[in-house]
């Protein structure tokens, strides 16, 4: 086994799942993740997913990840098993043949990228997600009122970035289901108009894309400015906090700009203030 994989004990621990284990090739997928890796074996293969068995908020998006699976199988790969001990935790995924997508302007990728956040708008929301408001914009909204704005009864994947939204020849699958949330339909749309911008898309084509999905086309303008502008607080926070990571200013910027573009630049509110939903996560 590569030595940057784990010992014996893990491997044990999933044995009964893989049968004989072959191979392990550790994947760039699933930074927060302890493990990514697909596992050439005996019943598989699979990817696997593991991280330590600690309390914790990293601990809690693997067990959330587990239970939101068969509620976003259709655009999801399927979990085939899970296990684990007193040191582990482990998701056993089929594999997919895909790659990350491209977010650039003239990418080929963009309408199945669309298409697959608009099929996210269309799940419903699984009981298992009731409890799970979504609430980490909430101390970047000027108040209680605007953070009300973000509520809702959608179902939320709230990471949709290029390596996130895989294509292959034979579908599409929105993967990392670390922290699906609760809340107003249209924030998906919005996570992927930042990111576009980030790519090299202006406000305004990047706003294109997203009017492409109807969770978007039927938000209220007021609350998406509100989103926009809270949006461009919490990437501003995070940037200065860790000025030496790069794409943490990127994002900052990209923020920046459709803030400006919807003109809601210019307005500051305490970040420190003591509300709910000060989990941020990456």
């Amino acid at each position: 086994m590569n030595p940057e994989l784990p010992g014996p004990d893990f491997w044990a621990l999933i044995q009964p799942h893989t049968g004989a284990l072959y191979q392990a090739r550790p994947t760039a997928r699933g930074f927060g993740s302890d493990l990514t890796a697909v596992i050439e074996c005996e019943k598989g293969p699979f990817f696997v997913k593991a991280m330590r068995n600690r309390p914790g908020g990293r601990r809690a998006s693997l067990i959330r990840e587990r239970l939101i699976n068969p509620a976003v199988q259709p655009i999801s790969p399927a979990l085939l098993w899970h296990t684990d001990d007193d040191e582990w935790l482990a998701l056993g995924f089929d594999v997919v043949d895909a790659r990350r997508s491209d977010f650039a302007p003239a990418s080929p990728d963009l309408p199945d990228v669309v298409d697959l956040v608009d099929q996210l708008g269309d799940l419903p929301l699984p009981d298992v997600a009731r409890d799970w408001p979504e609430s980490r914009w909430d101390r970047f909204a000027v108040d209680e009122i605007e953070a009300e704005l973000f509520r809702g009864d959608a179902l939320l994947h709230t990471d949709i970035n290029p390596s996130n939204l895989i294509l292959g020849e034979r579908g599409r699958w929105i993967v990392d289901w670390s922290w699906p949330t609760r809340g107003a339909g249209f924030i998906d749309p919005a996570c992927l108009v930042v990111q576009l911008i980030a790519a090299g898309h202006t406000p305004e084509a990047a706003e294109a894309w997203a009017a492409e999905c109807r969770a978007w086309v039927d938000a209220d303008s007021t609350a998406i400015d509100a989103f926009a502008a809270a949006t461009r607080r919490m990437h501003r926070s995070r940037a200065d906090r860790h000025p030496e990571v790069a794409w943490l200013g990127a994002m900052a910027a990209a923020a920046g700009a459709w803030a400006a573009h919807r003109g809601v630049a210019g307005d500051e509110v305490d970040t420190h203030a003591d509300r709910p939903g000060a989990r941020i996560t990456g």
